[in-house]
């Protein structure tokens, strides 16, 4: 039994120039047995849903230094979304002022880069005070921590 050289074998097939070439495969349609793609299935999905609009919104707190900028996002977060209206909470209250001014460049901003996300009025509000308030229960009128050490 001889034994086959594949270096030889080889050598013709590209002296020859015969190279094997793929077919193109028809287009299937889509028959009930056939797997379907997870983009449409979610595409689809959405649509069943109306989750068009809250897709949108989380798109715009997941790509707000995108919308905004890097120096305004530095400064700010967005914190809700509720009947039309962006609570944005801002670094100083200095920024907050600053941005109420600007508020009318900023939602044509938004509009145009989160098409879907319904936001009609924004709110900038400056840093939250600390809570004193701990738990469930909580005193009425109360002057913060002094009042447990009495």
């Amino acid at each position: 039994m001889a034994k086959r050289d594949l270096a030889l074998d080889l050598f013709r097939t590209y002296k020859t120039g015969f190279v094997k070439k793929s077919r193109p495969r028809p287009e299937r349609g889509q028959t009930p047995g056939d797997p379907t793609l997870v983009a449409n299935i979610l595409n689809e999905l959405v649509k069943d849903r109306e989750w068009d609009s809250g897709l949108a919104e989380g798109n715009l707190f997941a790509t707000w230094l995108k919308i905004v900028g890097a120096d305004v996002a530095q400064h700010t977060e967005p914190i809700s979304l509720i009947e039309g209206k962006l609570l944005v909470q801002c670094s100083s209250t200095a920024w907050a002022t600053q941005l109420t001014l600007a508020q009318n460049d900023i939602l044509a901003t938004i509009r145009a880069s989160a098409p879907g996300a319904l936001v009609e009025a924004l709110r900038f509000i400056g840093p939250q005070p600390p809570s004193w308030k701990k738990g469930i229960r909580s005193v009425s009128n109360g002057r913060g921590p002094r009042d447990t050490y009495g």
